[in-house]
């Protein structure tokens, strides 16, 4: 988790804070309470453009001396100026000794904004409390003049009621967003669609520190957490998607919070990336026909690109490659179980309305020859990639047994098959090891569900065969008699 952590942060974080800030990660974070209050950030003034008057003196040029000219015939007296001045400080001031008497219950409170914004309002918004109410004004921090403690910690208690936000926005518009189980997804789009901008910061030394889970179960139910959440935001009102346009939530922000909603989605063709190498071993066929010298060009191409990147992450992140290698390992044990489970997950609950909980079933406590990411506790969520890693290894004994009975001319092919067959394996690693590390512990329902549907889907593809083209009509061989 960590290094899955300090690469999103190094990386993904500085990238963002870029734009217009990194997305709330959900810890870790200092928000101003104008921000989580809802109101829109204050807009910056923009730099005065440039003028004549920024030029120097010896300018004679004609545009430059007639802006001149032209000022200089309409500029004023110094004392109608000083009248002008007079009369509208007069005037800015008079509404202020009638808003001062409506700011009494909340000292030190901006006069203007209390006059401006409706008390009704501001009670429907924020709940049933003129102190909570008044304190919401006070932009740059400061505490309001009470009666006494006690008063103040009665008001207190009755802020902190289950009740109180009853029929309010709490949880709508401002404060911690409700309606997923990733709020902080919620509440940093919210914040960033008013136009407010996070920063991305990390000192030297720890400002915060907290506790991840270590084991893969664990850790995979952790994600089954957020890919759910991201699911229940893709199918609500504030989907990137469709929600706060016209705000201040910048064009290249909003892909950012798109990538963080749609990621779960991508299990489901990694689940067929995953399992087409073992339906090629088994039907002899391979996932791509015959390449020319082009295509394999762009082929390599692209693989070098991708290893390319890797590597620049890494040296940007300062990982280590074993580090990363876990990291590579956990996104695809991750994709095609925790992801996936949340895409259906999500689907039933937005469909059918039924809400279903994955629970851990521990078996046994932690070894120490395999502690973190070898730590097994048996969950559903580890049925489709040890599922996975039979079907492979079944294509890799059926490609081998194929290649032997065959001869030696259908040895080349194959190792193209058993090439990305043990990419697969290598990756889905933390589940071999854990099979073999914990006999005699692992349930007999996990083992039996994997097996019966490695062999189904094994069974199923050889009998479709859809590699092969199907003909209609009388099947026309050559007899071997001479009919002449």
């Amino acid at each position: 988790m960590l290094t899955r952590m300090s690469s999103s942060l190094m990386i993904n974080m500085k990238g963002l804070d870029g734009i217009q800030g990194p997305i709330y990660v959900g810890t870790g974070c200092v928000f101003r309470r104008q921000a989580l209050y809802g109101y829109d950030a204050p807009k910056t003034k923009k730099p005065p453009s440039r003028t004549c008057n920024c030029w120097p003196k010896w300018c004679v040029c004609c545009f430059c001396f007639g802006n001149r000219k032209n000022k200089k015939k309409v500029t004023k007296p110094k004392t109608e100026k000083k009248k002008r001045l007079f009369f509208k400080k007069e005037e800015n001031q008079s509404p202020a000794y009638a808003l001062s008497e409506i700011d009494e219950a909340a000292a030190g409170a901006e006069t203007q904004k209390a006059g401006i914004v409706n008390q009704q309002k501001l009670e429907k918004k924020f709940g049933q409390s003129a102190v909570f109410v008044a304190s919401t004004l006070l932009e740059n921090g400061g505490t309001l003049r009470c009666d006494s403690p006690a008063s103040l910690l009665k008001e207190a208690i009755h802020v902190i009621g289950c009740g109180y936000e009853d029929k309010t926005d709490w949880g709508k518009e401002i404060g911690w967003i409700y309606g997923s189980v990733t709020e902080d997804i919620l509440t940093g789009f919210k914040m960033h669609c008013h136009g407010w901008r996070s920063i991305y910061c990390i000192p030297k030394r720890p400002a915060f520190k907290g506790s991840a889970p270590l084991n893969l179960s664990d850790r995979l139910n952790q994600v089954l957490r957020w890919a759910l959440g991201s699911i229940e935001i893709f199918f609500s009102n504030h989907c990137p998607l469709w929600y706060g346009y016209g705000g201040g939530l910048k064009f290249l922000e909003r892909f950012s919070y798109i990538n963080s909603i749609v990621y779960p989605w991508t299990s489901i063709p990694l689940l067929a990336y995953c399992t087409l190498p073992a339906i090629c071993l088994l039907t002899g066929k391979f996932i791509t026909p015959e390449l020319s010298n082009l295509a394999s060009i762009w082929y390599m191409s692209l693989f070098i690109c991708i290893f390319a990147t890797g590597i620049l992450e890494m040296r940007w992140a300062r990982v280590a490659v074993d580090d990363w290698w876990r990291n590579e390992q956990f996104w695809v044990i991750g994709g095609v179980s925790a992801h996936l489970f949340a895409v259906f997950q999500g689907l039933l609950k937005v469909i059918a309305g039924v809400d279903t909980s994955f629970t851990v079933t521990t078996k046994a406590g932690d070894d120490e020859e395999f502690s973190e990411l070898y730590t097994f506790k048996w969950t559903t969520l580890l049925i489709p990639p040890t599922t996975l890693l039979l079907l492979n290894f079944i294509g890799v004994v059926a490609g081998i047994s194929n290649a032997i009975n065959n001869g030696y001319e259908s040895w080349g092919p194959l190792f193209g098959k058993l090439f990305f067959a043990f990419w697969v394996i290598v990756h889905l690693y933390p589940f071999l090891k854990g099979l073999l590390g914990r006999q005699n512990r692992t349930p007999t329902i996990v083992i039996v569900w994997s097996i019966l549907l490695a062999s189904i889907i094994s069974l199923l593809w050889v009998r479709v065969n859809p590699f092969l083209a199907k003909t209609d009509g009388p099947l026309l061989e050559e007899c071997g008699l001479d009919c002449t």
